[in-house]
């Protein structure tokens, strides 16, 4: 299989989810996060592009090193720090900053406040930090000082937002639910709209989305191809190297036996943030592990849950929304109309909105080893569905907006 090749341009309480939405002018950032070998904070200078007006950033944090490591990103800059030991001399700065950063040591938030913009932790604190942020409703969570170019981009791109696409996030309330099919016929039919799409697959050990698709011998990059990505990717460039299928791009783990090449978390996260200012609407087709949960969901602007007309997988779906981030999500539940257990009662029993039916088919098995699922998008029922999901986000996808 051909690839092009692409070359990056310089540069413990989860909160109810479905409690906030992102605000639109965030969604041109992308998730920080701890990786082997990310970029150090000897890359800010490439990283950041501040304009004129030095706004001013509050740090929230005890910590020593992290505000050493701060004072670098900032400094590098010529912004402008504020740092603060404790949150409650923090609350008469906090609305006027460009951006609020907590640290780790930080347990609770002043009343009445926004949510900070970026958790910053560090390395060794492990899965804490994830919990802690969807405690204290921070958007973002930056390992130091792995992401400290991440995080340099981050600053800069809150001082002058750009209109980016909606990352929508889908996953399985439990093994089987059908995410990877609901993921496939929202992104068809969104582009049988007229909507700029991108499918990803966010799931390494899910043997590759482009097998479904039946498109695997269409040239372009795959994951793999992107392993050693640093900085940040230009998004046209981005775009015009990945392959397209049914009207929309996609990115997918190869479907083949070989070992799969390993992406790091700082990369996931430049490859989404190129995505969404380059297209109109990202899905994410995340898996329901813990790697790429944290990998993918922590992007995502909304979360869409699949879940079957069961029990168990009712139980299941209440579980994994523990390890989710404090993010808008919903119900797309999987099942006939008039099945025991009706849409009403998964979402009392799970604590979400149903926001569509995935219907049930016969041969989609079938249709998903045979790469067939398109064919399957074409049908009624589905395109309802389909329909169902996009008029939920209408209102959040920049039509024409995006380059």
């Amino acid at each position: 299989m051909s690839r092009h090749q692409l070359s990056p341009s310089p540069s413990e309480q989860p909160a109810p989810h479905m409690s906030r939405a992102r605000p639109s002018p965030t969604r041109g950032a992308a998730s920080g996060r701890p990786a082997s070998g990310a970029p150090s904070t000897s890359l800010v200078g490439e990283a950041w592009l501040p304009d004129s007006a030095a706004a001013e950033v509050l740090l929230v944090t005890g910590y020593d090193f992290l505000q050493g490591e701060v004072e670098q990103i900032v400094a590098a800059a010529g912004g402008q720090l504020r740092v603060v030991a404790d949150v409650a001399d923090a609350a008469k700065y906090w609305d006027s900053a460009a951006a609020v950063l907590v640290g780790s040591d930080v347990r609770e938030l002043p009343p009445r406040r926004r949510a900070p913009a970026v958790l910053v932790g560090l390395n060794g604190e492990g899965d804490s930090l994830w919990h802690l942020a969807a405690a204290l409703g921070a958007e973002r969570v930056a390992v130091l000082p792995d992401a400290g170019a991440w995080l340099a981009e981050y600053l800069s791109r809150s001082r002058s937002p750009e209109t980016g696409g909606l990352v929508l996030g889908i996953t399985g309330g439990c093994g089987g639910a059908g995410a990877t099919t609901s993921a496939i016929w929202i992104a068809q039919a969104a582009a049988a709209l007229g909507v700029r799409v991108l499918l990803v697959d966010g799931d390494p050990w899910g043997g590759g989305l482009e097998l479904a698709l039946a498109a695997e011998e269409t040239p372009g990059l795959r994951w793999p191809d992107l392993s050693g990505a640093s900085g940040s990717i230009d998004p046209e460039q981005l775009a015009d190297s990945l392959p397209v299928v049914g009207g929309f791009s996609f990115l997918s783990w190869p479907g083949s036996r070989g070992r799969t090449v390993p992406v790091d978390a700082t990369t996931a996260a430049g490859v989404l943030d190129a995505a969404r200012r380059g297209y109109e609407l990202v899905v994410v087709d995340i898996g329901r592990g813990a790697e790429p949960v944290q990998l993918f969901a922590w992007d995502c602007d909304r979360l869409l849950l699949v879940v079957p007309a069961q029990l168990k997988a009712a139980v299941a779906t209440a579980r994994l929304l523990h390890e989710l981030p404090p993010v808008e999500a919903a119900l797309l539940v999987r099942g006939k109309a008039g099945a025991a257990l009706d849409g009403g009662l998964i979402a009392d029993a799970v604590g979400l909105p149903v926001h569509g039916r995935v219907p049930e088919l016969r041969g989609v098995t079938g249709a998903v080893e045979n790469g067939r699922l398109l064919d399957l998008g074409k049908r009624r029922s589905v395109r309802h569905f389909a329909a169902s999901v996009l008029d939920l986000v209408d209102g959040e996808i920049p039509i024409g907006d995006v380059p």
